[in-house]
């Protein structure tokens, strides 16, 4: 049982004096959480050690395309009204929740309250943030009424159709399709309009690339990947895109090791944003090429006109 980890009865405590909890309630649910080592297990493998290939293979592939133009025609006036609003395009949008959960079909299977418990009380390596998490969790089953011995999330505690964690469903879910409620477990025009809403408050600019292939000169060897300098920099060093970018634009060099070498892109600000998700360069390439790959789709759908990403 979860109820016999060290720190419980302090964190109850906290909770009672900071946000009025009542501490027979809340020792009822902490006797019900469940320890997870599962958890804890998924936290010290994760999917970003697989190499580039093989990880961008899992979410960039027939599947997720099909799933996301079908996602798309069923949401196309949500997802045209988030773009308009929040300068979100509409296949980042969809890729991200397609990475996330193929499109709300995995959503996780772990009780969010047993994943933020179990990170809370004995993963000690990010105790701090978890222990926020778990805070922030029991606020919003409060305030959203929810069971929450019964909501679902990733091993991690993300939640719903965009994978939120609750610190980011209290502050950047929105009541997207109106109904005066913020459902991200369920809703997924709700869940179109807080992904776009999260990107545009972590600094997503409208109409800036996300990333581009990067040429890297015969005489050059770059050896600060992932350092951010101003193409005109770039170009000194002699690492070119492979585009039209004005040179006082900002990019980092990225690079992605396959069988037959390195790939270097330039990811710009927009790339940098996506990775607020998820802290991950592969996380963000291969939202941003599925994105791509839908954008090319949508076309023998007239879905959008406009330049592509």
């Amino acid at each position: 049982m979860a109820a016999d980890l060290p720190g419980i009865p302090e964190f109850i405590n906290e909770m009672v004096a900071k946000h009025q909890f009542r501490r027979d309630e809340l020792v009822q649910v902490f006797q019900a959480a469940q320890h997870r080592q599962d958890v804890i297990d998924a936290m010290n493998k994760p999917s970003t050690l697989k190499p580039w290939p093989e990880y961008r293979a899992s979410f960039v592939n027939p599947k997720r395309i099909d799933g996301g133009m079908k996602f798309w025609l069923k949401h196309a006036k949500a997802l045209e009204r988030a773009e308009t609003l929040y300068g979100v395009p509409q296949e980042v949008i969809i890729a991200i929740i397609g990475v996330e959960t193929l499109y709300g079909s995995n959503a996780g299977n772990h009780r969010t309250l047993d994943a933020l418990t179990t990170l809370t009380f004995d993963y000690p390596r990010r105790v701090d943030f978890f222990r926020s998490e778990l805070e922030q969790y029991l606020l919003l089953a409060r305030e959203q009424s929810f069971d929450m011995l019964n909501i679902r999330a990733s091993y991690a505690g993300a939640m719903g159709i965009p994978q939120f964690m609750p610190s980011s469903y209290r502050r950047n879910a929105v009541d997207f399709d109106g109904d005066g409620k913020i459902d991200l477990l369920n809703g997924a025009e709700d869940a179109i309009g807080s992904v776009a809403n999260y990107l545009r408050q972590y600094g997503w600019k409208p109409g800036e690339p996300v990333a581009m292939r990067a040429t890297i000169g015969e005489e050059s060897r770059p050896n600060d990947v992932g350092a951010a300098r101003s193409l005109a920099a770039w170009r000194g060093l002699g690492v070119a895109p492979q585009g039209e970018v004005g040179d006082g634009t900002y990019a980092y060099l990225l690079d992605f090791t396959l069988p037959d070498g390195k790939e270097f892109w330039f990811g710009f600000n927009n790339f940098a944003v996506i990775t607020t998700y998820n802290n991950s360069s592969y996380y963000a390439m291969s939202v941003y090429q599925l994105a791509v790959e839908l954008r090319k789709s949508s076309r023998y759908y007239g879905l959008i006109r406009r330049a592509p990403l």
